[in-house]
């Protein structure tokens, strides 16, 4: 029997380098090899790519494969413009197209897309060098339209990089200028309280046009403020699946993650991430590039559901082939 042969596109320039490794590996040796033949495509941190470990160019390296996993978390992987070399290349691949999986990872255009279908997320306020405004008087400006503590973000990175927290109006002025100072753009948001939740979709699984797997409780470490790419890699928290939350906040939850994901207008699968507060769940951010390595949830949410991830890469395939 002739083997289908995946491309797994993994590595990177963003931060996130270390996962997309670990996120590759785990599709690598899942997919049987009775069934497929993986090539290991790498993208190092300078931008170069590499087919079984030499370098190539992107051409010589998607020419040899019938269909794309993108393990690439961040960066090139997730703003579009990988998924704009696949389309160049017409090889089917996995996962979101290039307009909405950009929309996706940069948060300033994401919160418009989701505030507009009326969904609950913090309060937020964005600056840029542009402004015309000291770091005091922008503190000010958010000042004046939600109270600390806050945490400032640079709009189009994955996974908390470059994030800071600041407790009150006096730290907020400094904090602004060093992700201005190092990004250009700064989201300022209202840093929420509550238990932090991340929950899967996947399209036409199970007889659903968008199957939610199980929100997720995520336990933090103690004294962790809230989840970044260092608790995820060095495993420092808990994926607790099926979570403790009501049944009624559970499908709020659910319907939340779905409604994102149509809203987005993302493709095959995506996560969201989630604060349970007083008030209900709110919406932090959605990913277009699920995580999918051992110390990740989403492996966690399909066990839960009685699937595996070699259950959804397979799928995951025949969505990008269809």
């Amino acid at each position: 029997m002739t083997r289908m042969v995946v491309g797994v596109l993994r590595g990177g320039t963003s931060s996130e380098y270390p996962l997309s490794l670990k996120t590759g590996a785990a599709i690598m040796a899942t997919l049987p090899e009775e069934k497929y033949e993986t090539r290991d495509i790498l993208i190092d941190r300078e931008g170069m790519w590499h087919l079984r470990g030499m370098p190539a160019t992107p051409a010589r390296a998607l020419a040899q494969v019938d269909v794309v996993l993108n393990a690439l978390h961040g960066g090139v992987g997730e703003d579009g413009t990988v998924q704009r070399m696949l389309d160049r290349a017409g090889v089917p691949y996995a996962g979101s197209r290039a307009l909405s999986s950009g929309i996706s990872l940069n948060k300033i255009r994401a919160r418009e897309v989701l505030r507009n279908a009326e969904i609950p997320m913090p309060r937020a306020v964005s600056f840029s060098l542009q402004n015309s405004m000291s770091t005091d008087d922008m503190a000010e400006a958010v000042f004046s339209s939600f109270g600390p503590p806050y945490l400032v973000k640079p709009p189009a990175e994955g996974s908390s990089r470059g994030l800071r927290y600041a407790s009150t109006i006096v730290a907020l002025p400094d904090a602004i200028g060093d992700v201005l100072d190092e990004f250009g753009t700064a989201l300022v948001e209202e840093y929420l309280r509550g238990a932090h939740v991340t929950i899967g979709v996947i399209e036409f699984f199970r007889d659903e046009p968008v199957y939610a797997l199980p929100p997720t409780h995520i336990d933090l470490p103690e004294g962790a403020l809230f989840y970044d790419p260092q608790v995820e890699e060095h495993a420092r928290a808990k994926h607790i699946v099926p979570s403790r939350f009501s049944h009624e906040i559970k499908a709020l939850i659910m319907e939340l993650a779905r409604k994102a994901h149509r809203a987005l207008r993302l493709a095959h699968f995506s996560d969201a991430d989630f604060i349970v507060t007083r008030r209900g769940p709110v919406l932090l951010e959605v990913n277009a590039s699920p995580h999918l390595h051992e110390d990740a949830a989403f492996p966690r949410m399909l066990e839960a559901v009685g699937s595996s991830l070699r259950e959804f890469l397979e799928h995951a395939i025949r969505l990008a082939r269809s």
